[in-house]
């Protein structure tokens, strides 16, 4: 693992977050998806660093999001998910779903439950 490839937060509006994130904040949108469950909405930011943690806005997930804590997980970089998933499984890790999911930009990954119930996601770049 290389480091901490993004932190993903929960939104009611995406294109209002999007705005607000390039315009006040000043970050780019790098990326922007309908995941493949066609749900859910995905918008990826950063400063232009290549090797910089994004910022995950997702929207849809839960519609009845509380005033604080709308951090829905982080994420770490792996250059070879499958490996990571055998690994988890291995130690018996609680997994969130079973199996990787593809998004449709060809990034892969998979969630693990923490020792707090945090929702930990490895993360695999194309």
């Amino acid at each position: 693992m290389a480091r901490i490839d993004h932190v993903g937060l929960m939104v009611k509006d995406i294109e209002a977050s999007i705005t607000f994130y390039q315009d006040i904040v000043g970050m780019t949108l790098k990326d922007k998806m309908t995941h493949t469950n066609g749900i859910m909405k995905l918008a990826f930011l950063g400063f232009e660093n290549s090797e910089e943690t994004e910022l995950e806005l997702i929207q849809g997930y839960n519609d009845n999001l509380p005033a604080e804590g709308k951090v829905h997980h982080f994420a770490i970089s792996t250059d070879d998910i499958d490996a990571e998933l055998t690994r988890m499984r291995e130690n018996e890790v609680k997994l969130m779903e079973d199996g990787i999911t593809t998004l449709p930009n060809g990034y892969r990954y998979f969630f693990i439950f923490g020792p707090e119930g945090e929702a930990i996601e490895f993360f695999q770049r194309t």
